[in-house]
């Protein structure tokens, strides 16, 4: 009896000593500091699919318990259907609505029974005082920001979704991937010295006949800064906007990049990303190729203009996009990278879809 008894309190002993599991806190995006009990395990997820998918990978979906459906499955149609073959379970998940569209359900997200929700920093604004209602069911929200385009935001989105999923190796992983490879564009343009090239951008969107917005200081406007390029947008417009056609074919573009994606109701659209192939996106693009006057301009006369997918802005993987931009303004310093190729690396070392489609092209094939 004095056995088990001794027994007994050397247990009881060892347990008093063992450590008490620690909470998680995290400091997201907007500063907040987030706590969690232990790593997420039941998530809504507001934006960010394939980051998410990237970070926390595999098994990763089987810890989302309702998404913001709208802003994948009708933005990125070709690319929903790749995830949902891949991952059947997509179908069958409730969906929460999205402050886009002006649907997003605070009720839908509480009855979910999250452990976290996932919001994308614009997301989270536009929500406002929703926000605390989510709080106050005992609910932490973490903030992610990829759209910012800043390799600062990048990273601290990377690390924080890895330290909430209990993946931080692999989220360190996929930072340092991201740092890597812009770093290496940034020494490339450096030792390439100033380019003099102009850079015009379109949303090619609503086709030829209907002058698709630019960009300013913000999406390809702002990495075509980032990068050294002249962006005829700059003092034109402010964030997104259409540049009138003369104004254009007067400041005489070096380079045109088409921005095109998977607008299934966009039958004039430049049908860049998942599903696309050359020749549908070059006759898609020959419309713009023949508007009045662009025969004459240098983009168009000596092999400039290029196709790149609207959807890959703003991602883990964006940086292929920056190469491939890159590459136009300074051709000998990246006459070794091939970000098509890179692209199709980072899905099958991060993804469970492969990126089978068409992400990036020049109108003139013998460019390539």
């Amino acid at each position: 009896m004095k056995k088990l008894l001794a027994l007994a309190l050397t247990a009881l002993g060892l347990l008093s000593f063992e450590p008490a599991r620690a909470d998680i806190t995290i400091t997201d995006v907007k500063g907040r500091q987030v706590t969690l009990a232990k790593p997420a395990e039941r998530v809504v997820l507001g934006f960010y699919y394939e980051d998410y998918l990237a970070v926390a990978g595999p098994g990763a979906i089987d810890k989302v318990v309702a998404l913001s459906l709208g802003t994948w499955k009708d933005w990125r149609p070709y690319q929903f259907a790749a995830y949902e073959k891949a991952l059947p379970r997509l179908s069958s998940l409730p969906d929460v609505g999205n402050t886009e569209d002006g649907n997003f359900s605070v009720e839908k997200v509480i009855a979910a029974r999250p452990d976290l929700v996932l919001l994308a920093a614009w997301s989270y604004d536009a929500l406002g005082e929703n926000v605390h209602r989510i709080e106050e069911a005992g609910i932490p929200v973490l903030t992610l920001d990829y759209n910012s385009q800043t390799v600062e935001k990048h990273v601290a989105s990377t690390l924080a979704l890895g330290k909430a999923m209990g993946t931080e190796n692999r989220a360190e992983a996929l930072a340092q991937n991201y740092r890597a490879a812009m770093d290496d564009i940034d020494r490339r343009i450096r030792s390439a010295g100033p380019t003099t090239k102009k850079v015009y951008v379109e949303l090619a969107q609503k086709g030829a006949g209907e002058i698709g917005n630019s960009y300013g200081d913000t999406m390809w406007g702002a990495l075509v800064t980032r990068l050294g390029g002249h962006n005829i947008a700059n003092g034109q417009i402010g964030n997104w906007g259409p540049l009138s056609p003369e104004y254009v074919l007067s400041q005489k573009p070096d380079l045109i990049f088409l921005a095109g994606s998977e607008w299934l109701k966009r039958p004039l659209a430049v049908p860049v990303g998942f599903g696309a192939d050359k020749e549908r996106i070059r006759a898609a693009m020959t419309p713009y190729i023949n508007r009045p006057g662009w025969q004459d301009l240098p983009a168009v006369a000596k092999g400039g203009v290029h196709a790149i997918y609207h959807g890959g802005a703003r991602t883990l993987s964006d940086y292929v996009y920056a190469q491939y931009v890159a590459k136009q303004l300074y051709p000998e310093a990246f006459k070794d990278v091939d970000p098509a190729e890179n692209l199709r690396r980072f899905y099958d070392s991060w993804l469970p879809v492969k990126a089978d489609g068409v992400f990036m092209l020049p109108y003139d094939a013998a460019s390539q």
